[in-house]
């Protein structure tokens, strides 16, 4: 049998007649958009999160996108991120004609270099982005302090921390705003693309119901300000639904997965996941570490186990991002884990005799390498 890093089939198995209940309910009910479906989604999301506001989309670089202009940025603005992410934070940002400026990130988590911050800052800046990424969240108290002393708002990216939580905030409640994405491989994962942003903020929550809709704020009502079609389907936000009730044991599968590779490969020279301090870790993805990566990965294919790189070019020195003037060697750190880093299999449902079989090729491999 191939293993690959993702397989949802062990889990569509298991919640096979959930999701055809949840079909049956989205066909059955005559609402395809804007329903019932996702009203009550977004309210039991919101309630999981203890904020006021969830407005769900069709992706999440939207929930980006439409996060950042709701929050004000626009042409020309600056907006401070990393580039160790995968492209859509990026790509977001150059959605809407602003700026990304890079920050690196620590070499040890992966996860923005919160210290860097500061200097970056211009009269452009409009807002922070931070990653959450792989699963784990950015060290967000003193980058809330930069904040607040500069009057910049933060959105968080979380579209891979589904249930972190860092000092007991749950990922997505210690910004301005957090988008969400629910594309399949999430942590929450729809059957197909989708995604949210969330806030508190009523403001910004009327802006953002506004952008999803063309602008308009009820069916055919005048355009206030030129939108977006970035509605949520209903059959994706009743799918979600009735996952959102199972995502705290989602996250418990993914660290028992996590501690078996700590048991397993924890004597090796791999460099596994470090947890900071304060962080639940959700592990979206299992990101190691290894000067030898390319080889391990190749000979890794004898074994039938299929592993990716989360993320094998870092965005700043990509074809379309060559216009923001990084060169080589501008972001270290970053530059140095792209050549490094790979995932091992991450989701609840892998079975242990398969991340056992996993574990012994790892380790075989490493000894001949």
């Amino acid at each position: 049998m191939v293993t690959r890093v993702w397989d949802y089939m062990l889990e569509y198995e298991q919640e096979r007649e959930d999701i055809h209940d949840a079909v049956e309910t989205v066909f059955r009910s005559g609402q395809l958009v804007l329903g019932n479906s996702v009203r009550g989604f977004e309210e039991e999301y919101s309630a999981y999160h203890g904020v006021d506001h969830t407005i769900s989309v069709d992706n999440g670089t939207n929930a980006i996108v439409l996060g950042l202009r709701a929050l004000g940025v626009g042409p020309g603005d600056e907006v401070i991120t990393v580039s160790n992410t995968a492209a859509p934070t990026v790509i977001a940002i150059d959605q809407i004609g602003a700026i990304p400026v890079f920050v690196d990130v620590h070499e040890d988590d992966y996860l923005m270099d919160v210290g860097q911050v500061e200097a970056k800052i211009t009269p452009k800046t409009k807002a922070l982005l931070p990653v959450h990424l792989y699963g784990q969240c950015v060290d967000m108290a003193p980058l809330q302090e930069i904040a607040d002393r500069h009057g910049i708002p933060i959105l968080e990216d979380c579209a891979q921390s589904h249930a972190a939580r860092h000092h007991g905030k749950i990922a997505g409640t210690m910004g301005k705003a957090a988008a969400f994405s629910f594309y399949p491989t999430k942590v929450l994962g729809a059957y197909g693309d989708g995604g949210a942003t969330i806030t508190s903020d009523e403001e910004i929550a009327g802006n953002l119901r506004r952008l999803r809709y063309y602008g308009m704020e009820t069916t055919y009502f005048v355009v206030s300000t030129p939108g977006h079609n970035a509605r949520l389907d209903e059959l994706h936000a009743e799918i979600l639904r009735r996952k959102l009730t199972r995502l705290d044991d989602y996250a418990q599968g993914r660290r028992d997965v996590a501690q078996r590779y700590l048991e397993g490969l924890g004597d090796t020279d791999l460099v596994l996941p470090k947890v900071n301090p304060g962080n639940e870790h959700v592990y979206y993805v299992y990101v190691v570490r290894h000067p030898k990566r390319d080889a391990i990965i190749e000979a890794l294919k004898a074994y039938d186990i299929h592993l990716n790189i989360s993320y094998p070019w870092p965005v700043h020195r990509q074809t379309g991002f060559h216009k923001l003037g990084y060169e080589e060697g501008s972001l270290p750190v970053t530059e140095k884990l792209a050549k490094e880093i790979f995932s091992l299999p991450m989701y609840p449902t892998l079975p242990i005799g398969t991340q056992e079989k996993v574990i012994a090729a790892v380790r075989e491999v490493l000894a001949t390498v």
